[in-house]
């Protein structure tokens, strides 16, 4: 949604060839891989000819389904670093692994997803001479990533051709020369096809990697104040992540083993929308929290603390979910209970969720990243 931009049509392959080709770091579980499979599946629908590149191994395979006419190059070089010199060696061999893969794929424009994968992508596409938009999908003032990459990104960044953000908030972090050239592009939610509500079952659902960033401890402390008042009530969070060990230790401590699930990943994308009769959002920051916006969609009655960015973009506190202070485990405690308890108040939440969350349809996000797509095409003729 750039501001001097109004919206025009995308074109088509019949008019040119467009090729699009997106860089991001891997297609696993995630907001970020979500994102770029429902836009690459969309333009590949349009007649564009789209290539994905990802720096996992060959034999690795995506989590959402994709569109057999997108190619996906898995370049490699996801190993793990040991220590500060192996780390810039390995965004070195990846940045020129990533350069031959650009040349090869003759892109129209390139877009790239998450910081360091655009500061590698800025780098390797130096010389390609085709517009490169940037996405920033986290919060870019909390977001940890290193004072190298920091540095990188501030001097980078302004040789990009636009840059895209899902909130003001967001783009507002970058400097007003940057802005002219930013959209502002939420995410859209998308509900797995054909599910069933399996709810009643009293099931509190959280969403999200097993990381710092996404607060579960935060919820875990929150939840222990109120389980002894809501003995019928589970806690479920799925996802996986670095921090599981810690989390899993906190739940025994706080005597929750028999209280807290912890599944892991989803088998199919979404499915936890069935069972989940309250959704929360524990975050202490977010660049826009698709769960929170797929659990709206889906009907469920939310509560999440007011996090940058994101929740109080969807959420009006109140009426379609409750927003809480950042990392107020009492507060969020206090309006879990509220929820829980009052099956007539889920109803009305849910209801006035589902409704609320129509104004971010696929259809209406992709047509802001057409508009994207529109301006990197006019650019490179």
């Amino acid at each position: 949604m750039q501001g001097e931009d109004s919206r025009t049509e995308t074109p088509e392959a019949s008019e040119t060839i467009v090729r699009a080709t997106i860089v991001v770091p891997g297609l696993g579980p995630g907001g970020t891989e979500h994102v770029v499979n429902l836009v690459s599946n969309h333009w590949a629908s349009k007649g564009f000819e789209v290539t994905i590149l990802t720096f996992e191994e060959p034999t690795s395979v995506a989590y959402y389904a994709f569109d057999p006419r997108i190619e996906i190059w898995r370049i490699g070089g996801a190993e793990r670093p040991r220590g500060k010199l192996h780390s810039a060696l390995l965004a070195w061999r990846r940045m020129r692994r990533l350069a031959t893969a650009l040349r090869r794929s003759r892109p129209t424009f390139v877009l790239s997803f998450l910081t360091r994968t655009n500061v590698l992508t800025l780098l390797a596409g130096n010389r390609l001479k085709v517009p490169i938009i940037v996405s920033e999908r986290n919060n870019p003032q909390l977001q940890p990533f290193g004072r190298g990459w920091k540095w990188l990104r501030e001097r980078l960044y302004p040789r990009a051709f636009g840059l895209v953000t899902m909130t003001r908030g967001a783009l507002e972090m970058f400097p007003p020369t940057m802005r002219k050239r930013g959209w502002v592009v939420p995410n859209a939610f998308d509900l797995p096809e054909g599910w069933h509500n399996r709810r009643q079952e009293n099931i509190l659902t959280a969403v999200g990697r097993l990381t710092y960033q996404k607060g579960f401890d935060l919820l875990l402390e929150a939840f222990a104040k109120i389980a002894p008042d809501l003995p019928e009530w589970q806690l479920c969070i799925w996802g996986e992540g670095e921090d599981r060990a810690k989390l899993e230790a906190q739940r025994e401590r706080l005597g929750l083993v028999d209280r807290v699930r912890m599944p892991g990943v989803t088998k199919r994308p979404g499915e936890w929308v069935e069972t989940a009769d309250v959704f929360v959002l524990s975050s202490r920051y977010e660049g826009w929290g698709i769960v929170l916006l797929e659990a709206m969609a889906a009907g469920i009655a939310v509560v999440s603390f007011k996090c940058e960015w994101g929740p109080e973009e969807m959420v009006s506190d109140g009426k379609d979910g409750i927003l809480v202070e950042r990392e107020d485990i009492e507060a969020l405690a206090t309006a879990l209970l509220k929820v829980m308890r009052n099956p007539l108040l889920r109803y009305q939440l849910g209801r006035s969720a589902e409704e609320s969350a129509r104004r971010f349809s696929q259809d209406r996000v992709l047509a802001d990243w057409d508009e994207v797509a529109v301006a990197a095409t006019r650019a490179s003729t």
